[in-house]
């Protein structure tokens, strides 16, 4: 029998590629050259991970003491599971859920497993439907209108941009409300000079994708808490959700990823930041979106440049990207990044730059747009449903959410009626047919 998944990894690690991509180790982490011998289940001695109080327990609590929190639990479901078990936490205290649109697709799944009534709060458009920026009144308004509520917020976004997480949490506490955050994309963010860890800044509860900005194996997150009270609930949350069979190498990869934060990361992300400033900087005519600096953010066509041309001769370059459209590209980079990284980055930039033509300059305009509610996420997702040609959708209730990367604002969530502004969106974004209810 062949194996065409195990014969594409072994293909592309021993390619010489640059993985300016997740997951965080990026192919190159010493830990982990031999991994199947500590491949194996609960056996004595081995601890559970939901009802950990063994060894689990004790690596938890590492990674507990390094990040500042009351509790943070592994998961190697990745931040899906974390997300699930956050949101199913707010349904056992029965609070409204607000959520800034920009969310992943795993909170829209979660929602309608829970039957989450999502309250929206719409971001201003940064350039595209992947990034916004929230409007501190507005959270505040919903906040007051929905007290004892729950804001949900993702931050750092898939661009890398930040949201000014100190201020919401004021905001959510002044009206006795949870500030809830998808931090997936930032989980090195504690460790710069000063932390812009979410649960450093206030939140209540935030998931980390170890695997996407750490040397961890994909599917590797942690969901942290700054309090006792939700210690018990997310834990018992997370086991409604997860495998019982998770995965002892995911696990692993995190406990030694303790040990790399505690001996490493804060001298590496010192000299990324260089790199990267240094990087930029070679670059000058080029326009780069402000954020997170770990997600090199590049505004091709505020550039003059198409950036899926840029990142197709890129990958012929050997420099793979973690995202392009028209617009931007993406160089997600992580702390286990070096010089050398940096060099052949720039080398393959530059070269690419010399063959590709420029443009008029564009700077692309989306308003916010909330189309009406004609049911629920979940009596949507649930329903009998059909695919079709996006030109014919005009009307119809949308079913299953497509995006074209995640987490971006959905551009009709499941139980919204599409438009007109919708269908333009899709067609924006390449996106050919929808998902939606007969």
């Amino acid at each position: 029998m062949n194996t065409p998944l195990y014969d594409f990894l072994l293909k592309y690690s021993s390619s010489e590629i640059l993985r300016c991509h997740m997951p965080g180790h990026k192919g190159k982490f010493r830990y982990l050259e031999n991994i199947c011998n500590i491949d194996i289940t609960e056996i004595k001695g081995a601890d559970s991970l939901f009802e950990a109080d063994g060894i689990i327990l004790q690596s938890e609590k590492n990674m507990s003491d390094l990040y500042g929190t009351a509790a943070s639990f592994y998961s190697a479901g990745g931040s899906t599971l974390c997300i699930q078990a956050m949101l199913a936490a707010m349904k056992f205290e029965n609070r409204k859920i607000i959520a800034v649109r920009n969310v992943h697709r795993a909170f829209l799944n979660a929602a309608a497993l829970l039957d989450i009534d999502v309250i929206w709060l719409m971001p201003k458009y940064d350039g595209g439907i992947l990034s916004g920026e929230i409007n501190i009144d507005d959270a505040e308004n919903l906040l007051k209108k929905y007290p004892s509520s729950c804001l949900y917020v993702t931050s750092p976004d898939y661009t890398g941009k930040t949201a000014d997480i100190k201020k919401l949490s004021e905001i959510c506490h002044k009206y006795n409300s949870v500030l809830l955050v998808d931090n997936a994309h930032g989980a090195h963010l504690h460790f710069f000079e000063e932390s812009m860890h979410p649960i450093y800044l206030g939140a209540d509860i935030c998931c980390d994708s170890a695997h996407k900005m750490l040397p961890a194996l994909t599917g590797a997150a942690v969901l942290h808490t700054s309090s006792e009270k939700y210690a018990k609930i997310l834990r018992q949350c997370m086991s409604i959700f997860a495998s019982t069979s998770p995965s002892y190498l995911i696990m692993a990869s995190l406990d030694l990823c303790n040990k790399y934060i505690s001996e490493n990361i804060r001298n590496d992300i010192k000299n990324n930041l260089r790199f990267i400033k240094d990087f930029r900087n070679n670059f000058p005519d080029m326009k780069f979106a402000d954020g997170e600096p770990f997600h090199i953010t590049l505004k091709a066509s505020e550039s003059g440049y198409n950036g899926n041309k840029i990142a197709e001769l890129m990958r012929i370059n050997g420099v793979e990207c973690e995202y392009s459209d028209d617009d931007i590209i993406i160089f997600l980079m992580s702390p286990v990044n070096c010089r050398e990284d940096y060099g052949k980055l720039s080398d393959s930039l530059r070269k690419v730059l010399t063959f590709v033509e420029k443009h008029e300059i564009i700077s692309p305009e989306f308003s916010a747009h909330l189309p009406k509610k004609a049911m629920s996420v979940r009596q949507a997702v649930f329903s009998e449903s059909e695919e079709i040609p996006v030109e014919n959708s005009l009307g119809r209730i949308c079913a299953s959410v497509k995006v074209p990367c995640p987490p971006a604002v959905p551009i009709a969530a499941s139980g919204e009626i599409i438009d007109e502004t919708c269908i333009n969106i899709f067609k924006r974004y390449g996106i050919s047919s929808v998902i939606v209810v007969k």
